[in-house]
């Protein structure tokens, strides 16, 4: 079993920046690739972006590229996500996932471990 909390949503204008965090405690989490993906109201869950177990590779969707950045800490059990230059189409509520193995992916029925979620909204 794996836990992950997920922390550091909030309210954000255009423009501007928010650090969001992913603690997990449970098995060993440098065993485990890790994602982002978000949900917004009336839409599907959507990979944002992932990292490979050593934190060596990391993936984007087209949306955020270039905006968005994940990074994680084996020894802190974290993996992050800064994300800047949001914008409105970006609210919606952030999960952080694990998967088994070190390779990312974008489907979120290959994770097996789910976050309950953090929100983000962005205003206009």
């Amino acid at each position: 079993q794996v836990q992950l909390v997920e922390s550091g949503g909030g309210l954000v204008q255009a423009g501007g920046s928010l650090r969001l965090s992913c603690a997990a405690s449970g098995r060993t989490f440098s065993n485990y690739a890790m994602g982002w993906f978000r949900q917004a109201p009336g839409k599907e869950r959507e990979f944002v972006g992932g990292i490979s177990s050593g934190g060596g590779t990391s993936y984007y969707a087209d949306s955020v590229k270039g905006r968005f950045t994940i990074s994680r800490d084996n020894a802190e059990n974290t993996v992050y996500v800064q994300m800047n230059s949001l914008k409105p189409e970006d609210t919606a509520v952030y999960y952080c996932a694990a998967k088994i193995s070190g390779i990312v992916a974008r489907e979120p029925w290959q994770y097996g471990y789910w976050g309950q979620g953090t929100q983000v909204t962005v205003s206009s």
